[in-house]
């Protein structure tokens, strides 16, 4: 693979056909059937020309029987075996390519989320889907053809070599060229276009935007030359790239041409001398000579096979790109028993990041609530990716039963704990399959219930479907308030004893916020309740209240008050003057 990928092109595109998960069996049985399939194809016209060969020598009908049939039967296989090969190949690919995407996804999961933060939607989008279905199809289009290609080549060659070792030695060189040196100039073509071409393209498509959005600018700036010189220079790289693509590609159709012209005539240049000294029966001149016509069929696929190829490796590093070096593992399990977490003299921030809050101490049972509050940015939202294992602490320990949550294994983690995003994401289906999302086991009856206790009974009565009704991606075909309401149904249908959850009231009216609230911090002897939030009214409800504040902006954050609200209201006089701003 060196003569056509480079050293990290290799590394990435064996550890993502690693995580195709080919099936050996499958795989074993494409490649028998492609065999099959190239060899009833070299068979068919070796039989074909010995049968034409020897019936200008007018033997009897009967000797020409054997050898008819076998132009039958081989015609017949190909197309048959031609067609099975693809059937199984396409298997293995698809089968492939849904287990790299199960992979990619679950390797995702496990990485820290400060590696992911930095990725656009639309990359990692790209990257799960079209950059997969690259990876997967190096397996249909690139080692299934060049496997077959080189089984049969040999064998072919050998097959000759007995007959001829001269023209089996013609043959073998020349199938080489057409195999080797012709695939690698493609590949080369492929990469030059994928490379600089690509980038030329992105500079063009860049450029022209900021010309034709920003002309006046340009023009009064006197830079608008400038901007047309810098174009006018990327259209040149691209020109040049496509040009020497073009040319390399030519260079090799015509190798792969050439190399079959050299081995016919090379084998007529042997044959016809061997054949009048009576060292080669006639019949045999016409199978040497035909039969590499035929062989040629399997290396036709290579140069398709080499440009895949590079543009599977080219996949298969961006996909390792999201993904880090070594597979994370846990190091250590979640102790069972009853559901805790705990806080003790916390340190809070984002790997990388500066300290945002510090001195964060408590501990949450089931059975009570603690409700955290402060000013947008102050850290809130870092806390519970903190708590839940996400991200590490920066100092201090944030204790599931005990234990460290982060470097635990993280579906012990969501066994004992929840966590409901504030972006949390709604899925293109039916509302009762996003609460199914949380708990497959979730009947109707169940999810009904679920939907009223988060003020949705109404808006569901309402409902051409009702639960089955269908919402869009992201929750685009309802209202924010309904959306909200929605995740908050499926943060209640979810199974975990403690329930984290990020800015609740978002999106609602008073009325109905602080509804919600008192049903999610309604006492509950089974289930804990963490809730982020910037409403304060329904807080009475709550067990114990966080406070997080800051002495100045941009400062690191502390624990400013804590205990119930009404110890908060008294000891912390901000507090008493967001809640009257918020009931008047």
């Amino acid at each position: 693979m060196r003569l056509f990928l480079t050293r990290s092109e290799s590394a990435a595109l064996r550890r993502c056909i690693s995580m195709l998960n080919v099936s050996r069996s499958c795989f074993a049985l494409a490649l028998l059937l492609g065999i099959t399939a190239l060899g009833s194809a070299i068979a068919l016209g070796g039989t074909a020309a010995w049968l034409i060969a020897r019936a200008s020598q007018q033997p009897p009908v009967l000797y020409l029987t054997v050898a008819a049939t076998s132009v039958r039967l081989f015609g017949v296989s190909r197309a048959l075996a031609r067609y099975l090969s693809r059937l199984a190949s396409h298997k293995v690919a698809l089968a492939g390519m849904d287990a790299l995407r199960g992979n990619l996804y679950d390797r995702l999961c496990e990485e820290p989320a400060a590696s992911l933060t930095s990725l656009r939607r639309g990359d990692l989008m790209t990257r799960a889907g079209s950059d997969v279905d690259e990876v997967g199809n190096v397996v249909v289009k690139t080692l299934l053809p060049s496997l077959v290609a080189l089984v049969v080549g040999v064998g072919t060659v050998g097959v000759i070599s007995l007959i001829s070792s001269a023209a089996g030695l013609v043959l073998a060189l020349t199938l080489i060229v057409s195999g080797i040196i012709a695939p690698a100039l493609i590949a080369r073509s492929v990469r030059l276009a994928e490379t600089q071409g690509a980038d030329a393209r992105t500079d063009i498509a860049a450029t022209t935007l900021a010309m034709l959005e920003g002309a006046t600018e340009l023009s009064l700036a006197g830079t608008l030359p400038h901007a047309r010189a810098s174009l006018d220079e990327a259209e040149a790289i691209l020109a040049s790239a496509i040009t020497r693509s073009a040319k390399l590609s030519a260079l090799a159709r015509a190798l792969d041409v050439c190399a079959m012209g050299a081995a016919v005539i090379g084998a007529l240049l042997i044959g016809i001398p061997q054949t009048t000294s009576g060292v080669l029966a006639q019949v045999f001149l016409a199978v040497i000579v035909l039969v590499p016509l035929s062989s040629f069929e399997g290396t036709a696929e290579l140069a398709p096979a080499a440009a895949q190829l590079v543009r599977s490796a080219q996949a298969a590093e961006r996909i390792c790109a999201l993904l880090s070096e070594e597979e994370p593992a846990p190091t250590h399990e979640i102790p069972q028993g009853e559901s805790v977490i705990e806080a003790r003299d916390l340190a809070i921030g984002w790997p990388g990041g500066p300290t945002l809050a510090t001195g964060i101490s408590f501990t949450l049972r089931p059975g009570s609530s603690l409700a955290i509050v402060g000013a947008s940015g102050i850290g809130k939202t870092t806390l519970l990716a903190t708590l839940t294992g996400v991200i590490p602490p920066k100092s201090g320990q944030a204790l599931t039963n005990g234990v460290p949550a982060w470097g635990a294994e993280r579906h012990q983690v969501a066994a004992h704990i929840t966590m409901t995003a504030e972006d949390a994401h709604v899925f293109a289906t039916t509302i009762f399959e996003n609460l199914r999302v949380a708990r497959a086991s979730l009947t109707r009856d169940e999810a009904t219930d679920f939907l009223a206790r988060a003020g949705l009974k109404e808006w569901i009565a309402s409902l051409p479907e009702g639960i089955d009704t269908l919402v869009g991606s992201g929750g685009t075909t309802v209202s924010g308030g309904e959306r909200r309401r929605l995740l908050m149904a499926r943060a209640l249908a979810a199974p975990a004893p403690i329930m984290a959850i990020d800015e609740a009231s978002e999106h609602l009216d008073a009325a109905t916020a602080d509804t919600l609230m008192d049903t999610l911090l309604a006492p509950s002897p089974t289930r804990a309740t963490l809730v982020v939030t910037h409403r304060l009214s329904a807080l009475d409800q709550a067990d114990h209240v966080l406070v997080l504040a800051a002495t100045q902006p941009g400062a690191c954050a502390h624990v400013a008050a804590q205990g119930t609200h009404s110890d908060v209201l008294r000891a912390l006089p901000t507090y008493r003057w967001a809640l009257d701003q918020e009931e008047q």
